[in-house]
């Protein structure tokens, strides 16, 4: 198990899955994810098409409030397809074989739309991105160069860590 400090952080079941790791492994906390999900710059999301196809795409998402948020506009593919399917998948890692760390965190997107929350992420993309990323917030949404962009909430409900300088599999269970 995860031994973490903070009472308010998720404490997930953690589990190394030897089958995929390296004989001198170990599980890796959820507590060193964690960093690695704040500092990430690039994400891909993966969504499901109302046909059953998957659509994948990179955005940008800051890690606040034990979940990761991501925007996208309201006609854009991935947010039709969250209309009728909330299940996704986030991945952000190094794009390397022999260096590096890997997550994927599966979850559900929920459309976040409390106007005192979405200041504070507002703020959040705007420090860890850039003031190319300001958003005014109104309407339950951001407002970045006159266009409306809905944001969504998804908290882990299961995760997966890749170590690649020795290789692990960790699998982390919320809930």
């Amino acid at each position: 198990m995860d031994e973490q400090s903070d009472k308010d952080t998720p404490r997930p079941r953690t589990d190394l899955d030897s089958r995929y790791s390296e004989q001198n492994a170990s599980a890796t906390p959820w507590s060193e994810a964690v960093p690695r999900l704040e500092s990430a710059e690039l994400f891909w999301l993966t969504t499901v098409r109302p046909d059953g196809r998957p659509h994948v795409t990179p955005l940008l998402a800051v890690w606040q409030d034990d979940a990761l948020h991501f925007c996208t506009g309201p006609a854009e593919r991935k947010a039709k397809n969250l209309a009728g399917n909330p299940h996704v998948v986030l991945t952000t890692g190094a794009n390397t074989l022999h260096e590096g760390f890997d997550l994927v965190v599966e979850g559900r997107a929920v459309r976040e739309s409390d106007e005192p929350r979405l200041r504070r992420l507002a703020a959040a993309y705007e420090a860890k991105y850039g003031p190319q990323w300001h958003f005014d917030v109104r309407d339950g949404a951001f407002y970045g160069e006159g266009d409306r962009a809905v944001v969504f909430r998804v908290a882990p409900v299961a995760a997966f860590g890749f170590g690649k300088d020795v290789y692990s599999q960790t699998r982390w269970l919320f809930g």
